[in-house]
């Protein structure tokens, strides 16, 4: 969390938020949250989520375009977590923080089941998270905005990526990395059919799995236009994370990932060259945002430490996030 977004929330705050989504302060609990405050309540049978952003991150304009393709991705078909009403009938409720920004209040259906484990892991669920992201894609292809102020940023804009502003000056290296790969991307084609709005974060922190395998896709904070292959990448970077055998679990996932993927999107098999620079592009990006959010002399969080040992080294000595040969999986895109 921003220390200048956190030192403006306070109890005023929070009890004119809830008043306006009909919550009770007994019905809810806070949760973590690294960007925005993040809390879980009860109204009638069913749960919710309630975040509150702030002004300094997204304007409401961006938060609008957000709920607003996640409520047509929802009634599209597409399996995520709805945003509702306020009580006033707003999908974005705006609160003075009496300093001249706003806090920005948005609720959700709270997605059924669990966090993905090591018990439902395997094949089954990694051909259920392509064919979920097959239907975001072949959706967003069709997608009108119904106001262009609610355009979400590019992929590059520096709402999404801030790298001279994320990095300190010692990191020219760093800098000079992401510049180069950034020229590769924008030389890349932006057809209907491999360029569009995206999730960009689609990884297990952001969904749930309930008895019957059914994954529920949330947190759209970062959807942005960008390829659709990014977002596949993008799931492919985490999910490889903490594995023995990174190739071998990375042939295993894709190849149930992409026959998933296949029977809802069509994507020519071309795009798979790209994936080592969409993976490194995440690879960077998160090396950025770690080194703007901690300091890592004083961090004691063992998920952030073992990302960030050699990693500075890997990303200036041009190592690939993932040696392996995409090229190989073209097949399971042809249908």
């Amino acid at each position: 969390m921003e220390k200048r977004i956190e030192e403006r929330f306070n109890n005023h705050i929070l009890l004119e938020t809830i008043e306006r989504f009909g919550i009770r302060r007994s019905d809810m609990k806070s949760l973590d949250g690294f960007e925005s405050f993040i809390f879980e309540y009860v109204k009638g049978s069913q749960e919710y989520i309630l975040r509150i952003g702030h002004t300094f991150r997204r304007s409401i304009e961006l938060i609008q375009g957000e709920v607003d393709w996640m409520n047509y991705l929802a009634d599209g078909g597409a399996q995520v977590a709805k945003a509702i009403l306020s009580e006033a009938g707003r999908l974005v409720e705006t609160i003075d923080d009496g300093r001249g920004e706003f806090f920005l209040a948005t609720s959700f259906v709270k997605a059924d089941g669990i966090p993905p484990n090591n018990a439902i892991w395997n094949e089954k669920l990694f051909k259920s998270y392509g064919q979920l992201m097959a239907k975001l894609h072949a959706l967003s292809k069709d997608y009108l905005l119904p106001n262009q102020a609610w355009k979400r940023p590019e992929w590059d804009d520096p709402e999404m990526l801030d790298m001279s502003g994320w990095l300190p000056k010692d990191e020219d290296l760093i800098l000079e990395k992401y510049h180069r790969l950034k020229s590769h991307l924008n030389a890349l084609p932006r057809g209907k059919d491999s360029y569009g709005l995206i999730h960009q974060d689609a990884h297990g922190g952001n969904f749930f799995v309930d008895e019957e395998g059914v994954i529920t896709l949330f947190d759209f904070d970062d959807c942005a236009y960008s390829w659709y292959m990014n977002d596949i990448a993008i799931v492919l970077f985490y999910a490889v994370m903490g594995e023995e055998d990174v190739p071998g679990f990375a042939r295993r996932f894709m190849t149930s990932f992409l026959e998933g993927y296949s029977t809802d999107n069509q994507l020519d098999p071309r795009w798979l060259r790209e994936i080592p620079a969409f993976l490194k592009l995440r690879e960077i990006d998160l090396y950025a945002i770690i080194r703007r959010s901690f300091n890592l002399d004083e961090t004691d969080d063992p998920w952030i430490i073992n990302y960030m040992t050699g990693r500075r080294d890997l990303i200036v000595n041009d190592v690939p996030y993932l040696d392996f040969d995409f090229e190989s999986l073209g097949s399971l895109l042809v249908r």
